[in-house]
Parts: structure tokens; sequence; C-alpha cells
């Protein structure tokens, strides 16, 4: 089955369960720290689905990316599990949800590896992304 269906039907089952990224608790929910970085624009999320650095790391912030990254994984890999898919398409399902849900000054990377800061359009997603509406 080609790599792009395969992301496609992982959408589409991902979106009618509660491991999806829009209903399952992710690592960071609730985390004071994560919330501090991601308003400092110090974090943000990527096309793969797990959180990256935005500019210089310090070791903090290394640790607490690092240990967010650890507990989304064990997730992506139970949800990829109980879906019939790979963590890897799992993630990246995950990763154009996340980016989807981005909010207006909250970084956020492109498919082509840019940083960029969340304003009222539309994010700019891989374009094996599933469509919001779709």
């Amino acid at each position: 089955m080609k790599f792009v269906t395969k992301i496609a039907i992982a959408a589409l089952i991902a979106a009618g369960t509660a491991t999806a990224a829009g209903a399952m608790m992710l690592p960071q929910d609730r985390d004071p720290a994560y919330a501090a970085a991601r308003a400092a624009g110090q974090v943000g999320e990527q096309p793969d689905g797990y959180l990256g650095i935005v500019g210089e790391p310090t070791p903090a912030l290394r640790a607490l990316v690092s240990n967010i990254n650890i507990r989304r994984k064990t997730l992506y890999t139970q949800g990829a599990t109980d879906e019939g898919s790979t963590v890897e398409q799992f993630a990246f399902v995950t990763g154009c949800r996340l980016i989807l849900a981005t909010e207006p000054g909250e970084k956020y990377k492109t498919p082509d590896g840019r940083w960029l800061t969340r304003d009222s359009s539309a994010p700019v997603r891989d374009a094996r992304c599933i469509s919001a509406g779709q």
C-alpha cells in the first residue's frame, strides 16, 4: 500500500478514536514549564508529531522537550498498535493535527524546515495532511 494511502487511512482511523491528537491527553498537558516555553516561542510543533526546540537550547529546555517526546512516543506506539499502523504514521497524523491546533503566536515547523509563528491564517502543513474538512 502506498505511504500516502496509509497516512490517509491512519488519519481516518485516528479521527474516530479517543487516541487522536485532538482528544488524547498529550504529555505536555497541564505542564507549566511547557506552557511557559511555548508562550515564549522556545518550543514548537513539528510535522513528525514531536516537539522541537526553536533557537538556542538550554539544558532545561532540552530535558523538557526530551521528556515530552519520550512520553509522546509511548502514546504514539500504543495508538499505532491499537490502530494497526506504524508509529511513524501515527506520529505524522498527530503532527498534522497538532500543527493545525496551534494558536496565533505559537511556533511550528513547516515541511521545509522553517520555524514560523502562527498567525490568523491556516498553518503551512505537509501536503499529505488531511484537510480539516475531510
